[in-house]
C-alpha cells in the first residue's frame, strides 16, 4: 500500500469520511487527493479535494452514508475546524455498479 502524504487536518477528514460509510475501508478507493493551503486575514487552513470511488455491493448506499447531513457534521480534528465541505457535483454510478463522488472541504486552524 502507498502512504499519501497528508497534512493532519486531510488525514482526520479523510478517517471520518471513510467511517461515515459504514463499510469496510477496503472498498473505498481514493482516486484523486490534493490539499492546498490557505488563509484570509484571520484564518489559516487548508482547501481539500477528494474523490472518490466505492466498489462492491451497497455502494450506492455507502455513498448516501457518506454525504447524508455532511454540512452539519460535528467533525474531531484535534487542531482543526472543519469551516465548509460540499459535494461536487453527483455521485455518479459506473458500469461496474460502483459509485465515484468528488468532496471538496475547507479546514482551520484552531
Amino acid at each position: 500500500m502507498i502512504k499519501i502524504p497528508m497534512s493532519v487536518a486531510a488525514a482526520g477528514l479523510l478517517r471520518t469520511l471513510l467511517a461515515r460509510t459504514r463499510i469496510s475501508r477496503d472498498r473505498i478507493l481514493l482516486t484523486n487527493f490534493q490539499s492546498t493551503e490557505w488563509q484570509s486575514l484571520m484564518f489559516v487552513g487548508e482547501r481539500h479535494q477528494f474523490h472518490f470511488r466505492i466498489a462492491g455491493p451497497n455502494s450506492s448506499a455507502a455513498a448516501r452514508n457518506l454525504l447524508a447531513g455532511l454540512e452539519e457534521v460535528e467533525f474531531s480534528i484535534p487542531g482543526h475546524i472543519v469551516a465548509d465541505i460540499i459535494v461536487v457535483g453527483q455521485p455518479e454510478a459506473n458500469p461496474d455498479g460502483s459509485v465515484s463522488l468528488a468532496l471538496e472541504a475547507l479546514t482551520v486552524a484552531e
